[in-house]
């Protein structure tokens, strides 16, 4: 197959390497517009998912924060850190940490900051629950498959990730991205996520509550209520009447609900 020509602002090395997913961004408007949303709705230093052959590492670097890029290729590595390592070639940037790693067995800090990535499709829900056990970063902003970006912002019905997390992040899904926008071309589309963690929790208990959760979503049964009813955690009269005061449709299913209904339920099931 012929390879398809870029622009010069990015690395002659454009194709990522199949056996670690890599699909890289090769869109500067799309670039741009990333860059734009770290700025504006994210503060602290940033920490960079899988910075493969630089295209987000240099625009996030002009932003003036700290940066520590991860990136598991060893070729790659050593490409980015001849780049970056002074900040030579990016004009007034700020110098980029390269730090080889493979992202799910990174240890994260603890003090506040940002991460950015686009995210291996394949590695993208082991990534992103690694994320969400993590406690120091504020907000994140990801490119992940689509159907896995509509599924975490709850579009079309929230999945029992999404509900289980819900009480303690916030997840936007801000747009769709074509494969065209990557380089090799990905056979789906994906999708730009942001993950926001709530500053107050709209639940506190964190282990019964995604336990509970759990028991709902695997529960067998045609709608909520008679899927709550087979937890043993609410009483079906009592559920009804809670589901009329919410307005909440009698069909409904665990995947209708939203945020602020789980948080709700569980304070009626821990009752």
């Amino acid at each position: 197959m012929q390879r398809q020509k870029t622009s010069p602002a990015f690395s002659e090395y454009v194709g990522g390497r199949h056996e670690l997913g890599q699909n890289f961004l090769a869109d500067p408007a799309l670039i741009t517009a990333i860059q734009r949303l770290v700025r504006t709705q994210t503060q602290g230093p940033i920490i960079e998912l899988g910075a493969g052959d630089g295209a987000l590492t240099a625009p996030l670097a002009r932003l003036g924060r700290p940066v520590t890029a991860l990136e598991l290729d060893p070729r790659r590595v050593r490409r980015l850190q001849t780049r970056f390592g002074d900040a030579v070639d990016v004009g007034d940037a700020v110098a980029v940490d390269v730090v080889r790693a493979d992202v799910l067995r990174y240890r994260f800090p603890a003090t506040p900051h940002t991460i950015v990535g686009n995210v291996p499709f394949h590695l993208t829900t082991a990534i992103i629950r690694k994320l969400l056990s993590e406690r120091g970063w504020t907000a994140s902003v990801l490119i992940v498959q689509w159907e896995v970006a509509r599924r975490r912002a709850g579009v079309g019905g929230a999945s029992m990730l999404t509900a289980a997390w819900w009480p303690w992040y916030e997840f936007e899904l801000v747009r769709r991205i074509p494969a065209a926008a990557f380089r090799p071309v990905p056979s789906v589309d994906a999708g730009l996520l942001t993950m926001r963690r709530r500053r107050v929790p709209l639940v506190e208990e964190r282990g019964g509550y995604q336990a509970f959760v759990k028991q709902v979503f695997q529960a067998p049964g045609r709608g909520l209520e008679e899927m709550v009813g087979r937890t043993g955690r609410v009483r079906r009269a009592e559920l009804r009447a809670w589901a009329r005061r919410e307005g909440i449709p009698a069909r409904a299913l665990p995947k209708d609900l939203a945020a602020e209904d789980w948080a709700r339920l569980w304070e009626l099931a821990r009752r």
